[in-house]
């Protein structure tokens, strides 16, 4: 079984004065065969926590589980764990056969059994043609996909991935991607995956972990991080563009932006100042004279669909519209209808969302 629990995990650097704590006490269960996805900005930990799974890092309080048993004091070879990393990792002097086979030679395994393995994961992962070629031979996604060979061949209860994506272009990106998805529908394998992508996180993850300095935001499905965020950071975070944020003050059923008072569809949780988020694509263009007025100051066009760029009241604000629909011009005055279903409120001091009882969540 490879459920992985973590407990109040904490690292913190250095000692007395000087020292730096970068993760928090951070707690999530992971269930047996599920995909998680770490996902957040540059420096927020997601690369360390994964490390303290791995072993590679030392914990400074808390504890990890992997499969039910405490893995603190543990060697990583002794955690049942294998590791994809960015870089690849392949020795250049080794075929890919032998690269996909050393840490079964090394643990002393037969060699029917090793041919066995090999062969198994070359067939998933459509290596076949190239097991007699080198590293230098292959392309990045080839490389990669040897990467992922080595670990499925060793069996773990774990496949850990630091960022295995981020070397290669967009198109090997999304092929990859797709890859790393059939082979997880194939294997079932607890699968924790560390990004700064939201796409990648977004289209792979069975459930998101969003850190924040060393935090979890918010742990859930992608539907729910992206359709309920828990904060303005993962309002802010997941989502291209990101959500609208809109500062200003609730007045029952109206909501008021410096000099501007926008209609609200339904009143807001509370009233007093908050912040009011509504994604680009959940407000439509309105007839005249009803809606909230948008000044457009610039258009972008994107093929199947439009950026508008402009302004409410005070407050810088992004819509979203279908690329056939004409375009209003800069310098317009257009009105958008929102549903009230599509509002988003948060306090303004926590940031953290406000729920229908006025209590932030």
């Amino acid at each position: 079984m490879g459920a992985i629990s973590l407990r109040a995990v904490e690292k913190t650097y250095g000692h007395g004065a000087k020292a730096v704590k970068v993760i928090h006490g951070v707690g999530a269960e992971i269930a047996d065969g599920e995909f998680i996805v770490i996902v957040g900005p540059s420096g927020c930990g997601k690369s360390t926590l994964l490390r303290m799974v791995a072993g590679l890092e030392e914990i400074s309080g808390g504890e990890i589980a992997i499969g039910g048993r405490v893995v603190n004091q543990l060697e990583p070879a002794e955690r049942d764990i294998a590791m994809v990393f960015q870089n690849y990792a392949l020795y250049p002097h080794m075929t890919v056969y032998d690269n996909m086979a050393y840490g079964l030679k090394i643990a002393k395994r037969s060699k029917d059994e090793i041919e066995q393995r090999v062969q198994k994961a070359a067939k998933i992962l459509e290596l076949g043609g190239l097991l007699q070629r080198t590293p230098r031979q292959l392309s990045g996604g080839q490389r990669q996909r040897v990467a992922m060979g080595r670990a499925i061949v060793r069996q773990p209860q774990v496949f850990l991935f630091d960022e295995p994506l981020s070397n290669l272009d967009a198109k090997l990106r999304a092929q990859t991607r797709l890859e790393i998805q059939k082979l997880h529908r194939e294997l079932g394998v607890t699968s924790l995956f560390v990004t700064h992508d939201q796409v990648e996180a977004m289209t792979l993850a069975q459930r998101m972990i969003v850190m924040n300095a060393g935090r979890i935001e918010q742990i859930g499905t992608p539907e729910q991080v992206y359709g309920r965020p828990a904060s303005t950071f993962v309002a802010g975070f997941i989502g291209s563009p990101p959500m609208n944020l809109l500062q200003g003050q609730a007045e029952g059923a109206s909501f008021r932006i410096g000099n501007a008072s926008l209609p609200l569809p339904a009143a807001a949780p509370r009233g007093g100042p908050l912040l009011l988020g509504l994604r680009p694509e959940h407000a439509g263009l309105g007839r005249d004279g009803e809606g909230w007025p948008l000044q457009v100051e610039m258009i972008e066009m994107l093929g199947a669909e439009r950026l508008v760029y402009g302004r409410l009241g005070d407050a810088a604000f992004t819509l979203r519209i279908d690329g056939t629909l004409p375009a209003p011009r800069i310098g317009d005055t257009v009105r958008l209808q929102v549903p009230a279903s599509q509002l988003h409120w948060f306090d303004v001091g926590s940031g953290r969302r406000v729920g229908a009882e006025g209590a932030a969540a």
